[in-house]
């Protein structure tokens, strides 16, 4: 099969969309690296009628899940042996270094093991019986899924929506971002190969780049769509769960962040440094578990930022090819210029910018989507640049005057999504993480991901949960079955 590397995944085949063209941009360069057509609405609607018959199909309805699995470990090695190419095509769309984005294709492609593993050792109950029959629990797929996604790390969203929606017995609908649709493109292709390889329908698999507002309301709002997954932003999340509410549909959402990362007194202050620096800085900022809020206890704060600010003013800042860099292009110009908006409300709330709080100087940075790593700080954490998501390399510090200060402060969010302590006091570091408002907390560490481990926001940063072994059940419907054993006659028996 050849392909024109633009062609979208349309219903199990390869074709040039109906929608409109979207130029894909290289952030570090500004060149545009390929054209793609979006879907329309109308191929939406195509998409997803073939997903649904795919879905019905018996070569696919029929695998037991041992054979099921099987096809999904084969889509991780195809992904494994990509993972250079996939990471050099994440790299040109998203500006993110080499060394991100090939870790980004190993964990897609672990996470396709994990979740063939959990599926094809995954057990249900027979429940206790209450009376002259047996009782016991099944689960069937939904059927069609809808998958969307945003642009900061499109392979490794894609591989833990799909993974477990394919283990479960389902077909799914794919939506990546209109800004970097060309990863979750090749993807498709190693997918649509590994269906190929077992004779399964191709339709089980449509990629679909385009606006969320053409793309994302179509595929969210058709009928045939029983399941969605979503990551993004908590507005476009809100207007989501509206739409499965009124279809009564399950859906769970992946929303922003505001995570706040604390430094205690008693902390390993290098290794707080390193990952205090890690957790902002690392993808630019632009993810949405970021440590975007560092709280300092007030005896160690004068010296630990002024450590800190050091270090980052030193942090190498360049395009994700070059593998000395560090902090690489923001995603877009649009965006870029969205963060720096940001800095400039922050020095209008009265922020001392104490680094960054600009793009770079230079002709290597003159062309690209580039802003400097900032720290700021001498705001109160109610102004709005410590309330609002900014989603890109900016950190803004505040001191802390003991732990129910830190508590109360640390928890007046709207979001909960992460959180990292810095301590020598296991103890503390106990207390502290049961009593932060988050779905992850990270102690001694920060950014770690594990495909077994449950990841869920609370309050305006989600709804349900993604990866684990329950993931897979989340992507089905349960089902009893009551098998009568008694001979008595039932009470109507003629």
């Amino acid at each position: 099969m050849h392909h024109h590397p633009t062609d979208i995944l349309i219903a199990g085949q390869w074709r040039r969309g109906a929608g409109e063209p979207v130029d894909t941009v290289d952030p570090a360069t500004g060149a545009v690296l390929a054209t793609v057509h979006s879907a329309s609405a109308d191929e939406v609607g195509e998409a997803a009628e073939a997903a649904a018959a795919a879905a019905a199909d018996p070569r696919w309805r029929d695998l037991l899940p041992h054979q099921r699995a099987r096809v999904l470990h084969r889509i991780g090695d195809l992904v494994e042996a990509a993972a250079d190419e996939l990471a050099a095509v994440q790299t040109a769309d998203t500006g993110k270094t080499l060394a991100e984005t090939r870790a980004l294709a190993l964990s897609a492609a672990g996470t396709f093991r994990y979740m063939a593993a959990v599926l094809e050792t995954a057990e249900d109950s027979l429940t206790p019986s209450r009376g002259a029959y047996v009782t016991m629990s099944v689960h069937e797929p939904v059927g069609v899924v809808g998958a969307v996604n945003p642009w900061n790390s499109p392979v490794a969203s894609d591989a833990q929506k799909i993974a477990p929606a394919l283990a479960a017995g389902n077909a799914v609908l794919l939506k990546p971002a209109a800004w970097t649709p060309l990863v979750s493109l090749r993807l498709g292709r190693l997918i649509t190969r590994a269906l190929e390889e077992h004779h399964l329908p191709t339709a089980l698999l449509s990629v679909l780049p385009g606006s969320g507002r053409i793309v994302g309301d179509a595929l969210v709002r058709h009928p045939l769509v029983a399941r969605i997954g979503f990551t993004g932003g908590t507005s476009t999340g809100r207007g989501i769960a509206a739409v499965a509410a009124q279809k009564l549909v399950p859906a769970s959402l992946e929303l922003g962040g505001k995570s706040p990362t604390i430094v205690r007194a008693d902390a390993d202050v290098e290794q707080a440094l390193a990952g205090v620096m890690f957790g902002i800085f690392s993808s630019s900022g632009q993810s949405c578990i970021a440590g975007s809020r560092l709280f300092v206890a007030r005896e160690l704060y004068d010296s630990f930022l002024g450590k800190l600010v050091e270090r980052v003013r030193a942090l190498r800042v360049g395009p994700g090819t070059d593998p000395a860099t560090q902090v690489g292009p923001l995603v877009h110009h649009r965006h870029r210029d969205a963060v720096a908006a940001w800095v400039d409300l922050a020095r209008s709330e009265g922020a001392r910018v104490l680094c960054g709080g600009a793009a770079p100087d230079g002709e290597r940075y003159r062309d690209g989507a580039y802003y400097l790593p900032t720290v700021l700080d001498g705001l109160p954490n109610t102004s709005r640049t410590c309330r609002e998501e900014i989603f890109g390399p900016v950190l803004v510090a505040l001191p802390y005057d003991d732990e129910d200060d830190l508590v109360r402060q640390a928890n007046d969010s709207v979001y909960g999504l992460a959180c990292g302590i810095w301590t020598r006091d296991a103890r503390a570091a106990w207390r502290l993480a049961r009593r932060i408002e988050a779905g992850t907390v990270w102690i001694n560490t920060y950014k770690q991901f594990s495909a077994s481990t449950p990841f869920s926001g609370w309050k305006d940063s989600g709804l349900g949960m993604e990866k684990g072994r329950d993931a897979i059940r989340s992507y089905q419907r349960q089902k009893s079955l009551y098998w009568g054993t008694s001979d008595a006659p039932l009470p109507w028996a003629g």
